[in-house]
Order: C-alpha cells, then structure tokens, then sequence
C-alpha cells in the first residue's frame, strides 16, 4: 500500500469511526425505511461484496489466470480495500443510527471489526515485511564487515568475538579473552570495532526474530479476519432476505 493510499483509507476509517459514533447523539427511525436509506443500503450492500472478486482471483487459479491478463493483483487489491471501508460507511449511513432488531445491531458490529481487522493486518503486516528485509540486507552487509575484520585480526580473535555475541555480560567480558595483539588491532582494525560488528549482528539477528513472531501474529489475525468476513456475508445475506420477505419498504417514497 504506497504511503498517498494509506493516508486516504486512514482517512475513510476514521470517518467511519466518527459516523460510528453518531448512534450516541442521532436518531432517525424512518430513514433506513426511506428512498435515499433504500439507495444507501442496496449501494453499501453491493459494494460490501465487491471484495469477494479479489479473493476469488487470488485464490483460483484458472481465475487468476484470465483476470491478471488484464487486471493485475494490486489493482484488484486496491479495489478490494477501498470498496471494504466504502461499502460500510454507506451501510452505516442506512441504518439512521437506529437498531430495530438484533440482525442489525450483529450485522452492523461485524461490518465494523472486519474493516478494521482488515487496515490493520494489511497495513501492519506490509510495514513488518518490510522491516524484515531491510533487517536481513543490514544482517548480511553487517557479516560481511565482520567476516573481514575477523580475518584481519587473525582466526585467534574470533571464539572471543562470537562469545560477545551472547549477551550484556558477554559482551562486558569480550575484552579479558582478546589477546593484546587484537586489541592493539591489526590491519587497521582493532578489536573494539570488531566486538561492535558482533554486537550489531547479535540485535539484527534479534530484531529478525521478534519481526517473525510479529508476522506469525498478524497472518493468524488475518485469519481472523477472513473469518469475521465470513460471518458478515452470511448476516448480510439474512438481512438481504428478509428486506425481501418482508417487502421493500426502502423504495417508498
């Protein structure tokens, strides 16, 4: 998501967080029944299913095969994310602020997690690839100058330079198991440096490691998010259902 896109469905959320909280000061019992509640609700609805022609394409292949010929994936994804906040703020704005049966009040609740859940693991898991592999091009470049200063320094220094990998302690002790010559440095490079390279190389490796158990998370709270998906398509449906069971009243005037 380029940082323009993350700004504008910052943006949307937050208005629909706002238009969320408009149940707490306005009441219009009548409207979600009338012609413009009518025309928001059929509107949100079908933009609220929208999002179900990314998954299709990504998840079938023969689909995706056909579609990506003329439509790429991040256009479908940008697709995906918009008309998912778009089609709930028009959903919000049918109902009137006003709950008239427990269908409404789940339909309403689950509309709003999985917008949510959705910026959220979209934009947290992006960010946290994307420090990853910059912590992996900053751990490699980080070996390399340390591979060099452990050759220069002689094959002697290194069993101490690993230990300083190990931790404070470790790091603290690095310098009493150095012999002298290292530490007067050789080559140009004294031992001090080489600890620090050490020391870095031991945070980037932990830093990596903390972003995988954060990756790990976020793709379980994607998971979350298909499946609170799920269970709004099947309530939208109900609702659907019954506005036609019941009789369009929406379209009167």
């Amino acid at each position: 998501m380029q940082e323009r896109e993350r700004v504008v469905i910052a943006g949307l959320i937050v208005l629909m967080l706002v238009l969320g909280l408009g149940f707490f000061v306005h009441r219009s019992p009548r409207f979600a029944g009338s012609l413009a509640g009518g025309v928001l609700g059929v509107s949100g609805a079908l933009l609220m299913v929208t999002p179900l022609a990314y998954a299709l394409v990504k998840r079938v292949g023969p689909v995706k095969s056909a579609v990506t010929r003329k439509v790429s994936l991040r256009t479908l994804l940008a697709w995906h994310v918009y008309t998912g906040i778009v089609g709930p703020i028009l959903g919000l704005l049918h109902t009137g602020h006003k709950f008239q049966s427990p269908l409404g009040m789940l339909l309403t609740g689950t509309m709003l997690i999985v917008v949510l859940t959705g910026f959220v693991g979209r934009y947290l898991l992006n960010r946290c690839s994307q420090e990853i592999r910059e912590q992996r091009e900053t751990l490699s470049r980080l070996q390399t100058q340390y591979d060099a200063a452990v050759l220069e320094l002689g094959q002697h220094a290194e069993p101490a330079l690993a230990f300083a990998t190990q931790g404070l302690l470790a790091r603290l002790l690095a310098g009493l198991f150095l012999p002298s010559t290292a530490i007067a440095g050789v080559g140009g490079v004294t031992a001090a440096q080489a600890v620090r390279l050490a020391e870095a190389i031991a945070d980037v490796e932990y830093s990596i490691k903390m972003h995988d158990v954060f990756q790990a998370a976020f793709n379980r709270w994607l998971k979350w998010h298909i499946g609170f998906s799920v269970v709004l398509y099947l309530l939208l449906g109900i609702h659907v259902w019954s506005g036609l069971y019941y009789g369009l009243r929406w379209f009167h005037p």
